[in-house]
């Protein structure tokens, strides 16, 4: 298996596209397989989604409404409303396995990799890129 780790800062937004990290890491490998992406952190997550159009205030709006920010969070230390962001990966998941072919990730038309993380307590995440080749 291959794998390669990345460090990234999140601090300017709460969606941030790492498609262009994920292809390149896809694109050097340069074999069909499966790539795994995680975040080992307790408050962010990964997804799909369409990027440029909308979608990222949309999907913070959805997750504001769901996970507000404010005092009803019994896991209460950090920023106000911190509560909410150790929820986030029970809605959005810490990790994605998506298919490759001959070094290129099979992503739909619109479909972009992004990283979710509205915690402003901790901005540098690591994300790790796994690679394990097909038969």
């Amino acid at each position: 298996m291959l794998t390669r780790t990345l460090h990234l800062e999140t601090s300017s937004d709460p969606v941030t596209d790492v498609t262009a990290e994920v292809r390149a890491f896809a694109a050097n490998v340069g074999r069909s397989g499966l790539l795994h992406a995680f975040l080992p952190h307790a408050t962010c997550g990964l997804a799909l989604l369409e990027t440029g159009a909308g979608s990222e205030p949309d999907l913070v709006t959805a997750l504001n409404g769901l996970l507000p920010r404010d005092d009803r969070w019994q896991h209460s230390h950090g920023s106000p409303g911190h509560g909410a962001d150790h929820v986030l990966p029970a809605f959005v998941s810490p990790s994605l396995v998506l298919p490759v072919d001959d070094g290129e990730i099979a992503l739909g038309t619109w479909q972009s990799v992004v990283v979710v993380d509205t915690n402003v307590d901790n901005p540098r995440r690591t994300l790790r890129l796994s690679f394990l080749t097909g038969a």
